[in-house]
Order: C-alpha cells, then structure tokens, then sequence
C-alpha cells in the first residue's frame, strides 16, 4: 500500500468511526426507549437525548469555528447557547432565550444555524427535567443555573466530545455541569467521553471481536491517570465493571445491579457491561437488545452504541435501524462536519480565508 493509498484508508477508516459513535447513540437512545424491541417497519423516533447530541456537536463545531475566527473561546458557553436553541425550538421559555441571545443576530432570527430548520428536533421527544430546569433561569448567572441532578442526559448528550480529543474530556464534564450540578455527573460525563475517544483511536487488530475488550482497556487504564479532585467524585469502577463481563457476561441481573437507575455513573457502568458482553461486529444489535433492559434501557443502550459505534465504525450497525431513524441523516451530517472541522477548518481563520463560503452560515461562531 502507498503512503497515498494508506493516508486515505486511514481517513476513511476515522470517518466511518466517528460516524458510527454518533449513530450508533442515536439507535441505541431509540431502542432503549422501545426496550429493545423496534417495530417491524415504519420510522424510528429520536430520544431526547439524541436531540441534545446533534446540539452539543453543533455547539463544538461552532466553538471551534469561533476559537479560529476571535481568537479566544470558552467552549462550554457557545456549547450552552446550542442547547438554547434546542430548548426554544421545544418551546422552553421562548421570550426569556430571545431576549438572551437574539442581540447577538444582525437581523434579528433567532435560532439560527441550519439545525434549527430541522422539524424532529421541534417535536417532543421524552422529557430531561434536569436539564429543562437549568435553561429555563438563563436570564440569571450562568454559574447559578444547574441543578443537583447526576442524571443521565448530562453524560448521554455530551458523547460526542469523543471526537474533538482528549484535551476535550475536561470540556464534557463542564458541558455536562451546564445543568447537572452532582459531582457525580461531571465525573462519569468526563470518563465516557475519555473512554469513547479511545474505542475511536484504538488500533484495530486481525481479531475484530476481542477489539472492543481491548479498546475500553486502554481507555479504562488511561482513566487512572485523570485527575479527579476538580469533580469532587470518584471515578465509577469500570475496570471492575469491565472484568465482570469477561468473567460473567450477558447477566441481566448483574447489568440491573451495575445501573438500577436513570444517573450518569449508571448509564455508563451499564454501557460498559453491555459493550464488554457482546463486543464482535455481528453482535451489535444484540449488545443494545441486552442494555436496552437495564432499568433505564434508553441511557445504557445509548452509551453502548456510542462505544461499539466508535470502535467498530459504521457498517457495522444494523441497515434496517439506522435507515429508518428519524434524525440519521441529520447524525450522519453532523459527524461528518464535525469531523471535518477538526481536521480541515472549511471557514478558515481570522487571517486565512477558508474554502467553504457557506460553512459560517451553517455554523456561525458565537
């Protein structure tokens, strides 16, 4: 193979990854809600906690785009504002978001960037209390807006900060404490998105079906070395966790043990042991089937897809799911244009004109 030839395998190779970890929480939300059990035809609907991803990947990608543009950015705000939009378009404190933010439009519309034209991200999709509660006091100190809550969607909706790298994994757990307070919460948001960065990076070795083991080991092992006095909690055992799958996998009542409920360090406990149980490529919908049992299917079965999505890449996810799932387009656009942020910065810089001419009004920078 030539350097060309493998520079491009490893970039198809990335993208397909990155997109299967931002399908692959979209399929599993969905089926955990329908615990594990999807309609023979007809359209799949989207989870609440879907909907916040496709923002939290808008909010990166307009953080980034601002960061090269101003030259100074705090991540977490811009992140912020794009969960505002969400909550405006669900019909969350309308008036006090626009009074907010609609200052900062030259012509006034208000929410903008294109994913606010998506109709599915408009429609209810489940509740998420926690992070309802918190936008709803935007008028007052930022700092004062989260609640106490270690609930799950801190953590499930912040997934996606996987792909921006590890210097990142600090930002999911601020992303995260936006609206859920509980040290907790922030911890568990901060080890996820360490760990899916992992099952994104990790070299693929010839047995395909020991490579997700294998993956969550390296990232679990890398977890040791993050420093947990900012979150005041302490990390969930996934190494523990990780060692009861290979030792007695596929155990409904341990996964009921390991995440009785809807938190944070649940979601992610459960996921792992779901992810561990069923790790091959050919097992990708039995992995969710099984998460998607746990107490609070919809979170487990999430994070598990976001792992296995990431480590396996998208082709391995199940064609009859994905193709029928309301918002996979929009999933699959948002991958790719994160990715492509990342590595190519299609609006380019304050200096430096980019080759997108669009790209600022798709993502603007604020």
């Amino acid at each position: 193979m030539t350097d060309e030839n493998g520079r491009r395998d490893r970039a198809l190779r990335r993208e397909s990854r990155v997109r299967g970890m931002m399908l692959g929480t979209a399929v599993g939300d969905t089926l955990g809600s329908l615990r594990g059990k999807a309609p023979a035809s007809g359209p799949l609907r989207a989870g609440v906690s879907t909907q916040l991803a496709c923002f939290t990947v808008e909010g990166i990608i307009r953080a980034m785009v601002r960061g090269k543009h101003k030259g100074m950015c705090h991540p977490p705000s811009v992140v912020l504002h794009a969960y505002c939009r969400w909550a405006a378009l669900q019909g969350v404190e309308v008036e006090l978001m626009r009074r907010r933010w609609a200052s900062g439009v030259v012509d006034g519309a208000w929410p903008d960037g294109w994913l606010a034209g998506v109709p599915a991200l408009a429609e209810r999709r489940g509740s998420a209390p926690a992070t309802v509660a918190a936008l709803s006091r935007i008028g007052g100190p930022v700092d004062r807006m989260a609640t106490a809550s270690r609930g799950c969607h801190g953590l499930t909706r912040s997934l996606p900060v996987a792909v921006a790298g590890t210097r990142w994994a600090g930002q999911a757990g601020e992303i995260a404490a936006l609206t859920h307070g509980d040290p907790a919460a922030r911890s568990a948001s901060i080890h996820a998105a360490l760990l899916v960065h992992h099952c994104l990076t990790h070299a693929a070795p010839d047995d395909a079906d020991h490579f997700v083991r294998e993956a969550m080991e390296a990232g679990i092992a890398a977890l040791a070395t993050t420093d947990e006095a900012a979150t005041g909690a302490q990390p969930p055992p996934l190494a523990e966790v990780l060692q009861h799958a290979l030792d007695q996998p596929a155990q409904p009542r341990d996964l009921a043990r390991l995440a009785p409920d809807a938190t944070a360090p649940s979601a992610l406990r459960g996921g792992v042991y779901a992810a561990a149980s069923f790790p091959g490529r050919a097992q990708f919908r039995t992995a969710l089937e099984f998460a998607a049992g746990a107490p609070d299917g919809s979170s487990v079965a999430c994070v598990t897809g976001a792992l296995l999505g990431a480590a396996h890449g998208v082709e391995a996810l199940p064609v009859d799911l994905v193709s029928r799932h309301e918002l996979s387009w929009v999933m699959d656009t948002l991958a790719r244009d994160l990715l492509t942020e990342v590595t190519d910065s299609p609006s380019g810089s304050e200096y430096v004109s980019g080759w997108d001419p669009y790209w600022w009004s798709r993502y603007p920078g604020w």
